[in-house]
């Protein structure tokens, strides 16, 4: 559904994106994750056609940003920027109506829409007077207007509670199910970290790594940590055993063993703890975060 070759961007001396070849597939859920001033949003608006790339190629669902068909691709793009910008003066409803006539969308799309995102109590009040997250809701209807092949979401979650984020993924789910290409941009890594099928990791305008957040953690080889519940007070044998073994950082604390394993060890480890599993009333591993997985990375390119 896109794809990017050798694409960069500068903005006088500042090298915002620098030679990026990227490709996201159809019905991806695709995250962008890095430090601000990254390049993440300069991407997403060279994705968009917002702004021309300097050097190499953009390409959306086969056709060429800049090309004679790209200006037909951009209507069916759907798009929530970090900082929503609304009119105040309008309604809820006349607010959707209004974006649904620019991009020539059946303004009956909007009542249901309104309902989707949790706003039909809202309808017919002033944008004025919405909080921070209603407008984000509001922002996020507007991008699902025409039911677009591919939606571009840059922190699409400022302002909302826990229970807009959750039916806010849980919208997202239904798009990708039905096909919906996806490219989301957050800085709450733990939120996406079990929705995301891939995601890249920007730093300095390049791409540091990309792949499932499995396949990040595997190639930044970072360590699990055990944690271990015993039937008494008595964690001595255990952990005795493990100080024995290549582990780290072993503490008690109570009826607990905590303990560091590196990743190609955890069998070692089940090993270590087997003779010792009558004394063992609970085992949990702990994988690293995405926040450790990219602080790792950020930590290689340092």
């Amino acid at each position: 559904m896109i794809e990017l070759k050798g694409v960069a961007k500068s903005f006088g001396s500042l090298r915002a994106v620098d030679g990026i070849d990227l490709n996201v597939h159809r019905g991806e859920l695709f995250g962008l994750i890095g430090r601000n001033g990254a390049g993440k949003s300069t991407l997403f608006q060279l994705m968009l056609g917002l702004i021309a790339a300097d050097a190499g190629q953009v390409s959306i669902n086969g056709e060429r940003a800049g090309g004679p068909r790209f200006r037909a691709v951009k209507r069916r793009l759907g798009y929530l920027p970090e900082n929503v910008v609304l009119y105040d003066n309008l309604t809820g409803i006349e607010t959707l109506r209004f974006f649904a006539r620019l991009k020539g969308v059946d303004t009956a799309e909007c009542a249901p829409l309104l309902e989707q995102v949790g706003l039909t109590h809202a309808a017919a009040r002033k944008v004025r007077e919405y909080s921070k997250g209603m407008k984000q809701r509001l922002g996020f209807a507007q991008a699902l207007l025409g039911d677009p092949p591919l939606l571009f979401l840059d922190e699409p979650t400022n302002g909302l509670d826990p229970e807009g984020i959750r039916a806010f993924y849980q919208t997202l789910r239904a798009r990708q199910d039905g096909g919906t290409t996806i490219v989301i941009t957050s800085h709450i890594l733990a939120e996406i970290q079990q929705r995301v099928d891939r995601l890249a990791i920007l730093h300095s305008g390049r791409i540091r790594a990309v792949g499932s957040v499995q396949t990040l953690r595997a190639q930044t080889d970072l360590p699990l940590w055990f944690e271990v519940l015993t039937h008494s007070a008595d964690t001595d044998p255990i952990a005795a055993a493990l100080r024995r073994a290549p582990f780290d950082k072993v503490t008690t604390n109570d009826r607990r063993v905590a303990f560091q394993c590196p990743r190609h060890a955890k069998m070692a480890a089940i090993a270590a703890l087997a003779p010792l599993t009558d004394r063992i009333a609970d085992l949990q591993i702990q994988e690293p975060s995405l926040e450790d997985v990219f602080l790792g990375w950020m930590g290689a390119s340092a």
